[in-house]
């Protein structure tokens, strides 16, 4: 039974109880007409009565039907709360429209999801479109982009809802794919960019080996050759940094022990050492005195830090010098790395820390460069509760430090 018709149910009761009571207190003569009315109703109302001695029989069916019908009507009342606390919990947004197309129900994240500024008025717009389309073509669905800000990605679907023989509504489900879709298009530009940064020197490679098999003159041939072994050297980079940037992504948690920051620094210094010396960059290294700890992945924190002083070096003017620093104050132990390079143009700093990318396209080519340096560092630093700022200017130089709280903060 429907909670409508279980409704319709007790105020027939009630309304019989009234005339039974009408009954008992009215004139006698009609007492006898009356039971036969109220024993007809009760057969309406799916009650036998049993009790042959008059009107008391038929109040006791009566009172049991009508306690019957209330319990019914508040079991039913629980499970419609249940319901709709139920649906308000999905992260999808549900809108149900009646017979009439009048909205009957919004979960709170329908209600989020248009409400959200301009955008709202589009979201709501493209609904209303997706239902009226669905009561006649009994389904519709819809991608819909709004740039925000903040940039958001709506799919929207819409359902006609029947009983097999009439229809009783439309239901619409809004999900918000935006996160989804930031991942598929990552994705793709990263694998569109690992084939390109793989091609170029695996095609110089072929194109070396191809020239040095029929190059008569040695002398030619020593330099084709040490221009395979570069290329090579850089393919492996690559693929080095691709590895490391994998194994980053896997260990968002990785193992944490007591580390002193001055021998990561120093360990760090040591292996960026040739390609400075070659350089004729000069590394100036201001380790901490007290010496100073954090908790951490040692591996993880040379390479971040032996990738920013790798950047500094490859980007310093020759003659240049490279400052290597550690502090700790406000609960955190900040290590910088600052240069007097060529520094980063402002329009590039939001976009640093993304695979591949490079403020210098040719230089850092030149210099062997992968673009995966600071999206590593990035990494170290997320894997350790920590950040990375940046502090350049075009022509200046620049400073990039590694934030991490305390020891006593990561153990909290």
């Amino acid at each position: 039974m429907q909670p409508y018709e279980i409704g319709y149910l007790v105020g027939g009761v009630v309304a019989v109880v009234a005339i039974v009571v009408a009954a008992v207190l009215g004139r006698r003569a009609g007492r006898r007409g009356l039971q036969q009315r109220l024993t007809a109703l009760a057969s309406r109302l799916g009650v036998t009565p049993t009790d042959e001695n008059g009107v008391e029989g038929v109040l006791l069916h009566l009172e049991r039907v009508t306690g019957e019908a209330a319990e019914a009507v508040t079991e039913a009342s629980a499970d419609a709360i249940r319901l709709r606390r139920s649906i308000d919990t999905l992260p999808q947004g549900v809108i149900v429209c009646d017979e009439n197309g009048d909205i009957a129900f919004r979960n709170s994240r329908a209600v989020e999801l248009m409400s959200s500024g301009h955008a709202d008025a589009l979201a709501a717009q493209a609904v209303t479109e997706l239902l009226e389309k669905a009561w006649n073509d009994g389904s519709a669905e819809r991608t819909l982009d709004l740039y925000g800000p903040p940039r958001q990605t709506l799919a929207i679907r819409t359902k006609l809802v029947d009983d097999g023989r009439r229809p009783l509504g439309v239901i619409a489900f809004i999900d918000d794919v935006s996160e989804r879709r930031r991942l598929e298009e990552i994705r793709r530009d990263f694998v569109a960019n690992v084939s390109h940064e793989l091609k170029t020197p695996i095609g110089a490679l072929g194109l070396l080996a191809e020239t040095l098999t029929v190059e008569p003159d040695p002398d030619i041939a020593q330099r084709l050759a040490s221009r395979i072994q570069h290329e090579a050297f850089r393919v492996s980079r690559i693929i080095d940094d691709l590895l490391d940037l994998s194994r980053l992504e896997a260990e968002e948690s990785p193992p944490r022990e007591p580390i002193y920051v001055n021998l990561v620094m120093a360990e760090a210094v040591e292996r960026v050492r040739a390609a400075a010396d070659q350089r004729k960059v000069s590394i100036e290294l201001h380790e901490p005195d007290p010496p100073i700890h954090v908790l951490g992945d040692r591996r993880q924190l040379v390479s971040a830090i032996h990738s920013l002083l790798e950047n500094a070096v490859t980007f310093s003017y020759e003659g240049g010098t490279v400052e290597l620093t550690a502090t700790e104050s406000d609960g955190e132990v900040r290590l910088s790395v600052a240069d007097a390079g060529v520094g980063i143009p402002a329009r590039d700093l939001e976009r640093i820390f993304e695979r591949f990318y490079r403020v210098d396209h040719g230089r850092s080519r030149e210099t062997g460069g992968t673009g995966l340096g600071l999206s590593i560092v990035r990494h170290v630093a997320a894997n350790h509760r920590g950040r990375v700022e940046v502090d350049s200017r075009e022509g200046e130089g620049s400073t990039f430090t590694i934030v991490l709280p305390k020891p006593t903060e990561l153990t909290a």
